[in-house]
């Protein structure tokens, strides 16, 4: 049974944890670089601070917390917001809690928050995630070159975003 949460201070060290896997950052946008857990509990605290730019969710299977889904950036003008999701239990990787959640929070964005669109950078070898969004009807924008550095070279990532009106539910 997978459900969302709001995330919480006692997630913060699984979070931690994830970060700090080079598995499971190889497949992320962002770069591997150690995390001290006192700079999670900051980003926590930051985030606690200013939850009206952002929505962090726990993706929870049963009582297990195995990874993340989150709206960032929140813009209210604009009516946009970027997208993103980590799945930290390699265990539970490619068993649908990705699908589940990405799912539930378009709908969250949609339906709830009332946003337009919603956007997201992939890197452009993560064939697994770019076949997840273009189901939910998630569009390639294009490429931004040499836009992250990462395993000691600079790679391109791909800027993908879906319009409310464009939203399928697969």
């Amino acid at each position: 049974m997978i459900w969302l949460r709001e995330i919480v201070a006692e997630d913060v060290p699984a979070i931690n944890r994830w970060r700090n896997d080079p598995e499971i950052i190889r497949y992320l946008t962002n770069q591997f670089r150690f995390i001290g857990p006192e700079v999670d509990r900051n980003w926590f605290s930051y985030y606690l601070q200013h939850r009206d730019q952002a929505v962090r969710l726990a993706i929870v299977d049963t009582d297990t917390l195995i990874g993340t889904v989150q709206l960032t950036q929140i813009d209210r003008v604009n009516q946009q917001a970027e997208y993103s999701i980590m799945i930290g239990e390699k265990d539970r990787q490619s068993k649908g809690a990705g699908t589940l959640a990405t799912r539930r929070i378009l709908e969250h964005a949609f339906q709830d928050l009332n946003l337009n669109r919603i956007y997201l950078t992939v890197l452009p070898g993560n064939e697994r995630a770019i076949r997840l969004y273009e189901s939910f009807g998630f569009q390639r924008e294009g490429l931004l070159r040499q836009a992250v550095f990462k395993d000691g070279q600079f790679t391109d990532l791909l800027g993908m975003s879906l319009l409310r009106h464009e939203y399928r539910h697969p």
